[in-house]
Protein backbone atom coordinates (compact mmCIF):
# COMPACT_ATOMS: atom_id res chain seq x y z
CA UNK A 1 0.00 0.00 0.00
CA UNK A 2 1.15 3.52 -0.74
CA UNK A 3 -0.16 6.55 1.17
CA UNK A 4 0.49 10.03 -0.23
CA UNK A 5 -0.29 13.33 1.46
CA UNK A 6 -1.61 15.42 -1.45
CA UNK A 7 -2.01 18.56 0.65
CA UNK A 8 -1.03 19.67 4.14
CA UNK A 9 -2.47 23.18 4.42
CA UNK A 10 -5.44 24.76 6.12
CA UNK A 11 -8.61 26.03 4.40
CA UNK A 12 -6.89 29.03 2.76
CA UNK A 13 -3.93 27.04 1.50
CA UNK A 14 -0.41 28.43 1.86
CA UNK A 15 0.62 30.89 0.53
CA UNK A 16 -2.55 32.89 1.11
CA UNK A 17 -3.48 34.93 -1.94
CA UNK A 18 -2.22 38.48 -1.48
CA UNK A 19 -0.32 37.84 1.74
CA UNK A 20 3.26 39.11 1.97
CA UNK A 21 4.29 37.43 5.24
CA UNK A 22 7.57 35.52 5.52
CA UNK A 23 5.96 32.11 4.99
CA UNK A 24 3.73 33.18 2.10
CA UNK A 25 6.74 34.66 0.27
CA UNK A 26 9.09 31.81 1.22
CA UNK A 27 10.84 29.83 -1.51
CA UNK A 28 11.02 26.69 0.62
CA UNK A 29 8.90 24.02 -1.12
CA UNK A 30 7.49 22.73 2.17
CA UNK A 31 6.00 26.14 2.89
CA UNK A 32 3.77 25.62 -0.16
CA UNK A 33 0.69 23.77 1.12
CA UNK A 34 -2.38 22.80 -0.84
CA UNK A 35 -5.59 22.12 1.04
CA UNK A 36 -5.31 18.94 3.11
CA UNK A 37 -6.11 15.69 1.26
CA UNK A 38 -4.56 12.25 0.77
CA UNK A 39 -4.40 9.31 -1.61
CA UNK A 40 -4.36 5.62 -0.74
CA UNK A 41 -3.16 3.19 -3.44
CA UNK A 42 -3.97 -0.41 -2.52
CA UNK A 43 -1.96 -3.43 -3.69
CA UNK A 44 -4.60 -4.28 -6.33
CA UNK A 45 -4.28 -0.80 -7.83
CA UNK A 46 -7.62 0.31 -6.37
CA UNK A 47 -7.19 3.95 -5.38
CA UNK A 48 -9.00 5.86 -2.62
CA UNK A 49 -8.97 9.65 -2.49
CA UNK A 50 -9.41 11.14 0.98
CA UNK A 51 -11.36 14.37 0.44
CA UNK A 52 -11.76 16.33 -2.79
CA UNK A 53 -10.86 19.91 -1.99
CA UNK A 54 -10.53 22.94 -4.29
CA UNK A 55 -6.90 22.08 -5.15
CA UNK A 56 -7.78 18.61 -6.44
CA UNK A 57 -6.99 19.17 -10.11
CA UNK A 58 -3.58 20.67 -9.34
CA UNK A 59 -2.81 17.96 -6.78
CA UNK A 60 -3.59 15.15 -9.21
CA UNK A 61 -1.43 16.70 -11.92
CA UNK A 62 1.46 17.43 -9.55
CA UNK A 63 1.45 13.92 -8.08
CA UNK A 64 0.61 12.10 -11.32
CA UNK A 65 -2.63 10.61 -10.07
CA UNK A 66 -4.12 8.60 -12.94
CA UNK A 67 -6.86 6.70 -11.15
CA UNK A 68 -9.53 7.40 -8.52
CA UNK A 69 -11.89 4.53 -7.77
CA UNK A 70 -13.38 5.85 -4.53
CA UNK A 71 -13.52 8.98 -2.39
CA UNK A 72 -13.76 9.02 1.38
CA UNK A 73 -15.14 12.39 2.48
CA UNK A 74 -14.17 13.21 6.06
CA UNK A 75 -16.71 16.05 6.35
CA UNK A 76 -18.58 18.62 4.30
CA UNK A 77 -16.54 21.80 4.72
CA UNK A 78 -15.62 23.67 1.54
CA UNK A 79 -11.89 22.93 1.67
CA UNK A 80 -12.65 19.20 1.69
CA UNK A 81 -15.38 18.91 -0.97
CA UNK A 82 -15.19 21.76 -3.49
CA UNK A 83 -13.05 19.81 -5.96
CA UNK A 84 -15.78 17.22 -6.43
CA UNK A 85 -16.60 18.41 -9.95
CA UNK A 86 -13.03 17.60 -11.01
CA UNK A 87 -13.68 13.92 -10.33
CA UNK A 88 -15.32 13.72 -13.74
CA UNK A 89 -11.84 13.63 -15.28
CA UNK A 90 -11.43 10.18 -13.77
CA UNK A 91 -14.83 9.14 -15.12
CA UNK A 92 -13.48 10.03 -18.58
CA UNK A 93 -10.39 7.88 -18.01
CA UNK A 94 -11.95 4.84 -16.35
CA UNK A 95 -15.34 4.91 -18.09
CA UNK A 96 -16.84 3.90 -14.77
CA UNK A 97 -18.57 5.52 -11.83
CA UNK A 98 -16.71 6.59 -8.67
CA UNK A 99 -17.75 5.32 -5.24
CA UNK A 100 -18.16 8.13 -2.69
CA UNK A 101 -18.33 7.42 1.04
CA UNK A 102 -19.47 9.68 3.85
CA UNK A 103 -21.62 9.86 6.93
CA UNK A 104 -25.22 11.04 6.61
CA UNK A 105 -24.14 14.50 7.78
CA UNK A 106 -21.33 14.70 5.25
CA UNK A 107 -23.31 13.40 2.29
CA UNK A 108 -26.11 15.87 3.06
CA UNK A 109 -23.59 18.72 2.82
CA UNK A 110 -22.19 17.29 -0.40
CA UNK A 111 -25.64 17.02 -2.01
CA UNK A 112 -26.54 20.58 -1.00
CA UNK A 113 -23.32 21.95 -2.46
CA UNK A 114 -23.57 19.97 -5.70
CA UNK A 115 -27.28 19.82 -6.38
CA UNK A 116 -26.63 19.95 -10.12
CA UNK A 117 -24.73 16.65 -9.88
CA UNK A 118 -27.14 14.71 -7.71
CA UNK A 119 -30.39 16.30 -8.96
CA UNK A 120 -29.59 17.20 -12.58
CA UNK A 121 -32.10 19.22 -14.53
CA UNK A 122 -34.04 17.34 -17.13
CA UNK A 123 -32.82 18.12 -20.62
CA UNK A 124 -29.34 19.13 -19.42
CA UNK A 125 -27.08 19.55 -22.47
CA UNK A 126 -23.74 20.58 -20.92
CA UNK A 127 -20.57 18.56 -20.42
CA UNK A 128 -20.46 15.25 -18.60
CA UNK A 129 -21.44 15.58 -14.96
CA UNK A 130 -19.41 13.63 -12.41
CA UNK A 131 -20.68 10.07 -12.24
CA UNK A 132 -20.73 9.34 -8.52
CA UNK A 133 -22.37 6.67 -6.37
CA UNK A 134 -22.97 7.76 -2.77
CA UNK A 135 -22.50 5.26 0.07
CA UNK A 136 -23.45 6.23 3.60
CA UNK A 137 -21.68 4.71 6.61
CA UNK A 138 -22.01 5.02 10.36
CA UNK A 139 -19.36 7.22 12.01
CA UNK A 140 -17.97 4.37 14.12
CA UNK A 141 -16.97 0.75 13.53
CA UNK A 142 -15.57 -0.63 10.28
CA UNK A 143 -15.81 0.52 6.67
CA UNK A 144 -14.90 -1.64 3.67
CA UNK A 145 -13.66 0.23 0.58
CA UNK A 146 -12.24 -2.06 -2.07
CA UNK A 147 -9.99 -4.52 -0.25
CA UNK A 148 -9.29 -1.97 2.50
CA UNK A 149 -10.97 -2.41 5.88
CA UNK A 150 -10.87 0.89 7.76
CA UNK A 151 -11.66 1.48 11.40
CA UNK A 152 -13.64 4.74 11.46
CA UNK A 153 -14.54 7.06 14.30
CA UNK A 154 -16.04 10.50 14.83
CA UNK A 155 -14.01 13.57 15.78
CA UNK A 156 -15.36 16.91 17.10
CA UNK A 157 -14.85 19.96 14.89
CA UNK A 158 -16.98 22.76 16.30
CA UNK A 159 -20.58 21.94 15.40
CA UNK A 160 -19.51 19.47 12.70
CA UNK A 161 -18.47 15.81 13.05
CA UNK A 162 -15.40 14.67 11.14
CA UNK A 163 -14.53 11.08 10.22
CA UNK A 164 -11.10 9.88 11.28
CA UNK A 165 -9.81 6.45 10.33
CA UNK A 166 -7.13 3.87 10.86
CA UNK A 167 -6.01 1.57 8.05
CA UNK A 168 -3.46 -0.91 9.34
CA UNK A 169 -0.33 1.02 10.33
CA UNK A 170 -1.69 4.42 9.21
CA UNK A 171 -4.20 6.73 10.89
CA UNK A 172 -5.56 9.98 9.49
CA UNK A 173 -7.18 12.68 11.65
CA UNK A 174 -7.97 15.99 10.00
CA UNK A 175 -9.93 18.98 11.33
CA UNK A 176 -10.67 18.27 14.99
CA UNK A 177 -10.22 19.57 18.51
CA UNK A 178 -9.62 17.06 21.31
CA UNK A 179 -9.51 13.28 20.98
CA UNK A 180 -12.58 11.28 22.11
CA UNK A 181 -11.99 8.19 24.25
CA UNK A 182 -13.40 5.88 21.56
CA UNK A 183 -10.93 7.17 18.98
CA UNK A 184 -8.03 6.93 21.41
CA UNK A 185 -8.68 3.22 21.87
CA UNK A 186 -8.60 2.61 18.10
CA UNK A 187 -5.42 4.64 17.60
CA UNK A 188 -3.25 3.32 20.40
CA UNK A 189 0.17 2.23 19.14
CA UNK A 190 -0.40 3.22 15.50
CA UNK A 191 2.84 3.39 13.54
CA UNK A 192 2.09 6.44 11.34
CA UNK A 193 -0.27 9.17 12.53
CA UNK A 194 -1.41 12.13 10.41
CA UNK A 195 -2.92 14.66 12.80
CA UNK A 196 -4.49 18.11 12.62
CA UNK A 197 -2.37 20.84 14.26
CA UNK A 198 -3.22 24.16 12.69
CA UNK A 199 -0.81 26.56 14.49
CA UNK A 200 0.66 27.36 17.92
CA UNK A 201 -1.99 29.93 18.87
CA UNK A 202 -5.24 28.56 20.36
CA UNK A 203 -8.05 27.75 17.95
CA UNK A 204 -11.68 26.93 18.82
CA UNK A 205 -12.12 23.99 16.40
CA UNK A 206 -8.61 22.74 15.58
CA UNK A 207 -5.79 21.33 17.68
CA UNK A 208 -2.79 23.55 18.18
CA UNK A 209 0.58 22.05 17.28
CA UNK A 210 1.30 21.48 20.97
CA UNK A 211 -2.06 19.74 21.42
CA UNK A 212 -1.34 17.53 18.41
CA UNK A 213 2.05 16.60 19.89
CA UNK A 214 0.40 15.75 23.20
CA UNK A 215 -2.17 13.48 21.53
CA UNK A 216 0.48 11.71 19.44
CA UNK A 217 2.56 11.01 22.54
CA UNK A 218 -0.47 9.93 24.57
CA UNK A 219 -1.51 7.23 22.07
CA UNK A 220 2.08 6.08 21.57
CA UNK A 221 2.28 6.79 17.84
CA UNK A 222 5.48 5.53 16.25
CA UNK A 223 5.71 8.63 14.10
CA UNK A 224 3.38 11.61 13.75
CA UNK A 225 2.94 14.08 10.90
CA UNK A 226 1.18 17.36 11.72
CA UNK A 227 -1.17 18.52 8.97
CA UNK A 228 -3.68 21.29 8.14
CA UNK A 229 -1.14 23.95 9.11
CA UNK A 230 -1.55 27.65 8.38
CA UNK A 231 0.82 30.36 7.16
CA UNK A 232 2.04 31.19 10.67
CA UNK A 233 4.01 27.92 10.59
CA UNK A 234 7.41 28.16 8.88
CA UNK A 235 8.69 24.68 8.02
CA UNK A 236 12.37 25.53 8.44
CA UNK A 237 11.81 27.18 11.83
CA UNK A 238 9.23 24.86 13.38
CA UNK A 239 10.15 21.38 12.19
CA UNK A 240 13.55 21.21 13.99
CA UNK A 241 11.89 22.17 17.30
CA UNK A 242 9.40 19.29 17.37
CA UNK A 243 9.98 16.25 19.62
CA UNK A 244 11.66 13.15 18.22
CA UNK A 245 9.28 11.14 16.06
CA UNK A 246 7.05 14.12 15.27
CA UNK A 247 7.35 16.31 12.19
CA UNK A 248 5.38 18.68 10.01
CA UNK A 249 3.57 16.96 7.18
CA UNK A 250 4.19 18.33 3.70
CA UNK A 251 2.67 18.02 0.25
CA UNK A 252 3.94 14.89 -1.45
CA UNK A 253 4.98 13.03 1.70
CA UNK A 254 4.67 9.36 0.73
CA UNK A 255 4.71 6.18 2.79
CA UNK A 256 5.06 2.73 1.25
CA UNK A 257 3.79 0.06 3.62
Amino acid sequence: MRFTLLGSGTSTGVPIAGCQCAVCTSKHPRNFRNRTAALIELPSGFTILVDAGPDLRHQCIAHRVTRVDAVLYTHGHADHILGTDDLRSFNFLSRSRILCYGTSETLSSLKRSFKYIFEPQSGYLGGLLPQLDLHEFEPHGELQIGEALLKVFSLPHGNVNVTGFRLGEVAYLTDFKGLPTEAEAVLRGVKHLFIDGIRFEPHPTHNTIDEAVEIAQKIGAGRAYIIHTTHSVDYEEVNPTLPKGIELGYDGLTLTL
